[in-house]
């Protein structure tokens, strides 16, 4: 062995013997060579080599930059994205080994939210730790700015942020104490306790409804203005049907056509046209703004519409996918004017089955715009009179025969088509949806349940019809890739937990019985009406998985569909857009798309949707806090909604507004949590609480800046 090979050896000895004398720090080369006397650069520059060999041998893991920890024996490592739960601890899903780890708070080693980490596991205990961030989430956090006498923090510590930010006097600027301001970390230093950051903006007093919604948006990444250059972009569209292009559609303007949508809406994503053929035979469109006209795929609005990857609705506002000009106007299937669509069209008989399907490039003029109200009212009353209670025109009126005709024949088919969809195994969720009355600040007023009838069914069901069969068509074409939206079987332990309070109800609901999804719907049939369907609605809905965009199909759980996509919102979801397009292609016999870009696009449309719905809770969670805010010490009946190591969760009755009683707060014993039972139980009394339990409660506290409603239980 040469000379230079014992000394490589030597060294490498000397620095393993070195780490397991310390294996839970991390050194660089300079701090090695110090603890081991090597003071000749020659000795150093081995030293270098040696760490980077055995790092590569997965001995050593680089923890940052030139800094290397040893790797104790019976650990494996992994990559993964870091999740951050309210508990304080991280969440990892490893796709090697398909499961979900959990890694407490002190093993963290300053990894933030949605950062990219190397885990170690040790193969006994199972435990974890994070090893090294090795990418930062660029995520925008926002706070109370507090401003010392030459340095501030950002008070972000909340939920899952589980420490401020430290803003260094250079950073400070011309920020103001007790503003809210987003920040962004750029580092954190070893020994710190906060990380170092820095102010983008101020977006306001805190408390402001107008703040506290911008704060929202802001912490889910959601962004709320557009570019210049996008609506420039969007500016230079021209509105003009093009004579050339007309020649190349299908053209539907003399058939009796609908649109049905909230009486707020202001873009209109789809049409109904009807057209009868013979007596029990008919001609049904289903027509979808031609979005991918406009939306040319190497523009900024495209960049813009795939970043943002869906509309936002919060209660006060909606933040589009797509600027105004083509969300409200060039798209929208606004009443009386032409428009580009993308139609299914199907040949329906009276029972409601698919005799022929048609799927194309269209031109449209909707005859009439229809809220759900409206149509609600001439399905429940049997009239053509439209009164001025609920009129768009804010007066009685009349429709036509025609009109009136249509919506029949909608409705009888859609009715039909919704009790084959259940007897295949559709599960039918009907939960009440809660909205806010605002006044012209923008507060909450008041509180209503959206009305969910059978124009809103009618619509669902045509959607769904076109979305099924768009899906099939394209199956059909074999090996050809897709967007499917899928839906995975539901999540047992949730189910059993289901099963669990339904029970204390009295309901006889059975998880191991041969058709869930029958027993599900008779759950669901068995407590409508009832004080506690919209608790059993919920559980129902969260023991199912979550629904989600990829090209490989497994099907749709909770729709009993084997091929499903989306077709129909191609204005307010990037997904459609990208389903059109494909769709398009496979009619005009156009080359592939590589799937490998697809599953990323779908992956980040589910992520982006997942964003939304999240923000979506938090403006309405917002909303009910400053609701309940002149209620503090009024007393409501409530039901238990929700159970944690940290107190219960309790739903009001009379407006569904959600709050918590710590444990903390409940006097008289100390209570535990038993995790198996989603239950707390007094240690001297014995009580017990549990999920559906009805309880009598006060308003204790409300805070909007920190989004946070607490209740007392009243004995």
């Amino acid at each position: 062995m040469s000379k230079t090979k014992k000394e490589n050896k030597e060294i490498k000895r000397k620095v393993l013997k070195f780490y397991k004398k310390n294996p839970n720090k991390s050194f660089n080369y300079k701090q090695i060579a110090s603890s081991l006397g090597f003071k000749k650069d020659k000795e150093r520059n081995k030293i270098i080599g040696v760490l980077s060999n055995l790092s590569k041998q997965k001995i050593l893991f680089e923890e940052r930059r030139g800094k290397y920890v040893f790797k104790k024996k019976g650990e494996t490592t992994y990559t993964s994205r870091l999740s951050l739960l309210p508990s304080g601890k991280g969440k990892v899903y490893l796709t090697e080994i398909k499961e979900e780890l959990l890694i407490p708070n002190v093993k963290l080693n300053r990894a933030l939210d949605g950062d990219l980490i190397n885990i170690s596991i040790t193969e006994k205990s199972k435990k974890v730790r994070v090893i090294k961030v090795l990418e930062r989430n660029k995520k925008e956090y926002v706070g109370e700015l507090v401003l010392k006498s030459d340095y501030g923090f950002v008070l972000t510590k909340r939920g899952a942020m589980y420490t401020d930010i430290f803003i260094e006097p250079d950073e400070i600027k011309n920020y103001k104490n007790g503003d809210k301001v987003v920040v962004i970390v750029k580092e954190w230093i070893v020994g710190r306790e906060a990380p170092n950051g820095k102010i983008i903006k101020s977006i306001g007093l805190p408390g402001e409804t107008d703040t506290e919604i911008h704060a929202i948006l802001h912490e889910y990444g959601l962004p709320y203005v557009f570019p210049k250059g996008v609506d420039d972009e969007a500016q230079q569209l021209k509105k003009e049907i093009d004579k050339k292009e007309l020649k190349r559609r299908r053209d539907f303007r003399k058939v009796t056509t609908i649109t049905i949508d909230p009486v707020n809406a202001k873009d209109f994503d789809d049409a109904l046209s009807l057209k009868i053929i013979e007596e029990d035979l008919f001609e049904i469109g289903i027509h979808i703004a031609d979005v991918s006209h406009y939306l040319k795929e190497s523009s900024l609005m495209e960049k813009e519409a795939y970043e943002r990857g869906t509309s936002v609705y919060l209660v006060d506002r909606v933040v589009p996918m797509l600027p105004e000009k083509l969300s409200n106007e060039l798209c929208s299937l606004i009443e009386k004017e032409e428009k580009y669509t993308f139609s299914a069209v199907f040949q329906m008989n009276n029972k409601s089955e698919v005799l022929n399907e048609w799927y194309g490039k269209t031109v449209i003029k909707s005859d009439k715009r229809f809220s759900y109200e409206e149509v609600n009212h001439i399905l429940q009353k049997q009239t053509k009179t439209i009164e001025k209670e609920i009129s768009l025109k804010k007066e009685n009126y009349m429709i036509s025969e025609d009109l009136y005709e249509a919506i029949i024949i909608f409705n009888n088919l859609a009715k039909k088509l919704r009790k084959e969809r259940i007897k295949e195994g559709a599960i039918s969720f009907e939960r009440k949806e809660v909205n806010f009355n605002l006044n012209n600040k923008n507060e909450p007023v008041s509180v209503f349940y959206k009305e969910y009838g059978d124009a809103n069914k009618l619509i669902e069901e045509f959607m769904l019809l076109a979305n099924k069969k768009v899906a099939s068509y394209v199956t059909r074409q074999k090996k050809k890739p897709f967007v499917f939206r899928v839906h995975d079987s539901p999540d047992e332990e949730k189910l059993y937990n289901l099963q669990k309070t339904t029970s204390s109800f009295g309901y006889d609901f059975n998880p191991k019985r041969k058709n869930i999804n029958r027993e599900l719907n008779k759950l669901l049939n068995q407590c409508k009406g009832k004080k506690e369907q919209n608790l059993i609605d919920t559980l129902a809905l969260r023991s199912m998985s979550k629904a989600e965009y990829t090209t490989k199909n497994i099907g749709h759980y909770g729709l009993g569909f084997d091929n499903y996509t989306h077709f129909t919102s191609p204005i307010r979801r990037y997904s459609d857009v990208l389903v059109h397009r494909l769709l398009n292609s496979y009619l005009e016999d156009k080359q592939n798309t590589k799937q490998s870009i697809l599953e990323e696009a779908c992956k980040h449309s589910s992520i982006r949707e997942q964003l939304a719905t999240k923000a979506e809770r938090d403006s309405i969670k917002h909303m009910q806090i400053v609701f309940m805010q002149n209620k503090i010490g009024k007393e409501f009946d409530g039901v238990i909604s929700g159970v944690t190591e940290r107190g219960i969760y309790v739903e009001i009755i009379e407006n569904k507004c959600e709050g918590m009683i710590r444990l903390k707060d409940m006097k008289g014993d100390f209570y535990i949590y038993n995790i198996d039972n989603h239950s707390i139980f007094g240690r001297n009394t014995k009580q017990i609480y549990q999920l559906g339990d009805m309880l009598r409660i006060k308003v204790h506290k409300a805070n909007v800046e920190k989004r946070f409603l607490d209740f007392l239980l009243v004995e």
